[in-house]
């Protein structure tokens, strides 16, 4: 049984009472949310036949994306293994049919591929959402082709396939699942779901028989990769609490999720626990699973769903609060799901564009590396009346990592504040030069820029120097969401 314990229990009630205030925003912070491809009720919501279908589904997810990055988002949580099916083409399970609308038959493209791309173009993570456990209806047709293949490796549970987190042979294939991801794709991080014991299983349970199949996917990953984060969602409430109950509904002890424990032993980078609840059942808990993050990242998987009316039409005050305490506890957030926050339930979208007002840097991983690139060795700020052309050069990547990523800051004053994530005009930027447009009659900025690995880890940042001669005049910029000079 976790513990809170008095100290906390106290946090508790200030934050509770304190919950209405803003809290200021912190240049480090995970803000995500879950994009679901089942049944395209988050994307697409058509089908690609042709080019012309192709197109209308690569225009919708690059609108998405588009309102996304506009209010903060920064990873994007993509649904890829959807039912023992996925949206790429794999060598190993066959097409999900929410692309073409007929499993096993590829839509003409690799969704996957166009989304990791459209992320990174707008300085977003790409996570690969893997559904591990339940592989659909029994005579659906990714459960069908597997349970075929490999009948030992499959079990029945009422009307439901899923894979038997008792056996070895599924830690093996889904790790050959993620491995061939990873492998492939410059993704971001590999997320897994479901990675427990169904609800509904008869017998016991063991932790660790899930932990097997968690540690065999983290060391596949690690070995391609390892600055790719791996994550998963458990369920909201770890254990019961000394002072809380979870009332039936936990992950360590109901499903056998010992999330905790992969923290501790290094075996996962996140957490998004599932926290759909309200009150007592979210805020002690919220508590406890950053008490136990061991140097890890906590993000809290926001249940924005329930703010529809024909969920529990939670007031968007519920969601506000949560966001608040979340943040005054140093935890991220994730929602669940897109299509509820860009359909702007209750008025959930305006409010996140007012509470991430500013953009935020995904918290390094310095436990996997901790040494920071060096920073450029030149920037050269070019001004007209098109607008200020920057373009910089020399830093030097000192992890294993493929390339460098780039922030571009900009303020009135000088030396510019790298630290305010209220400078911030482009992160996680793919390139080393950027136009900035620029209106009539404006003040004008200075700019910095600092280099980051792909471990999150940021270097010191090269500034713009002062120059005597006159200058345009700026006033302050938005955040970019696409390079101008795109090559």
């Amino acid at each position: 049984m976790s513990k809170i314990t008095i100290k906390h229990f106290k946090l508790l009630i200030s934050l509770l009472l304190l919950a209405t205030v803003v809290c200021a925003q912190p240049k480090y912070e995970v803000r995500a949310v879950w994009l679901t491809t089942i049944g395209g009720i988050d994307w697409p919501t058509s089908y690609a036949h042709d080019g012309m279908g192709i197109a209308a589904q690569k225009r919708q997810l690059t609108d998405m994306l588009d309102r996304l990055k506009q209010v903060g988002v920064n990873t994007v949580m993509l649904q890829t293994r959807v039912r023992a099916t996925t949206i790429y083409p794999s060598q190993l399970e066959p097409w999900d049919g929410c692309l073409s609308g007929k499993p096993g038959s590829s839509p003409g493209y690799d969704a996957l591929q166009y989304a990791i791309d459209e992320c990174h173009r707008r300085g977003m993570e790409l996570h690969a959402w893997v559904v591990t456990i339940p592989i659909g209806k029994w005579n659906s047709y990714g459960c069908q082709l597997l349970r075929r293949r490999y009948p030992s490796m499959v079990i029945k549970i009422g009307e439901e396939g899923y894979m038997n987190p008792e056996r070895s042979a599924t830690a093996d294939y889904l790790t050959n699942i993620c491995e061939e991801i990873v492998s492939r794709y410059d993704i971001d991080g590999i997320h897994l779901d479901y990675i427990r014991y169904p609800e509904t299983w008869r017998g016991a349970k063991s932790t660790s028989n899930i932990t097997n199949i968690v540690r065999s996917i983290s060391r596949k990953v690690r070995t391609y990769k390892p600055w790719v984060k791996l994550s998963c969602s458990p369920i909201g409430k770890f254990d019961d609490l000394a002072r809380y109950s979870s009332k039936g509904w936990n992950a360590r002890r109901q499903v056998a999720q010992d999330a905790q424990g992969w923290l501790r032993e290094g075996l996962m980078d996140q957490l998004y626990p599932m926290m759909y609840f309200q009150g007592n059942n979210f805020y002690p808990f919220a508590i406890d699973w950053q008490e136990y993050s061991y140097g890890r990242t906590i993000v809290s998987g926001l249940g924005i769903y329930m703010l529809h009316p024909r969920e529990r039409n939670w007031p968007l005050s519920e969601v506000e609060r949560q966001m608040n305490v979340t943040r005054s506890l140093g935890i991220g957030h994730c929602y669940f799901r897109a299509k509820f926050l860009l359909d702007n339930v209750k008025g959930v979208y305006d409010f996140v564009k007012r509470f991430d007002r500013h953009p935020a840097l995904v918290p390094p991983m310095t436990w996997a590396h901790n040494i920071a690139p060096t920073a450029p060795t030149t920037l050269t700020v070019a001004h007209s009346t098109q607008g200020d052309r920057l373009e910089w050069h020399g830093a030097e990547d000192r992890s294993d990592g493929p390339y460098l990523l780039y922030n571009v800051y900009a303020s009135p004053e000088i030396p510019v504040d790298t630290e305010d994530p209220g400078n911030l005009v482009a992160t996680r930027y793919l390139w080393q030069r950027l136009t900035i447009p620029h209106p009539q009659h404006a003040r004008r900025l200075y700019y910095a820029v600092t280099a980051v690995d792909r471990y999150g880890n940021e270097s010191s940042a090269i500034q713009e120097r002062p120059q005597s001669s006159n200058m345009l005049l700026r006033q302050p910029l938005t955040p970019i969401t696409q390079n101008p000079w795109r090559k």
